[in-house]
């Protein structure tokens, strides 16, 4: 079972989801990053990355295919569900 913390905010709110992760989140939870682990390719914010994009950043968090996933984020459901999807 892997836990990410896929906490992202709007710009607006000033708060920054990684130092936020660093300072507290659930034992043994990976950090998703939301704004990394997107289409490079567009000016677009959080555009889904290639097929081959999005393997590679997962497989780096250490996530295989056998894996149960469970999916969380700093407000409850915002950002935890465009990762789940």
């Amino acid at each position: 079972m892997k836990v990410l913390d896929a906490s992202w905010y709007m710009p607006d709110e000033q708060r920054n989801p990684l130092q936020e992760y660093q300072v507290a989140h659930i034992p043994g939870a990976l950090f998703f990053d939301v704004d990394g682990i997107s289409d490079r390719t567009t000016n677009l914010p959080h555009m889904l990355p290639s097929e081959e994009a999005f393997v590679a950043a997962v497989s780096a968090l250490g996530i295989e295919n056998k894996d149960g996933v469970v999916v969380y984020d700093g407000k409850g459901i915002f950002s935890a569900v465009r990762v789940w999807w």
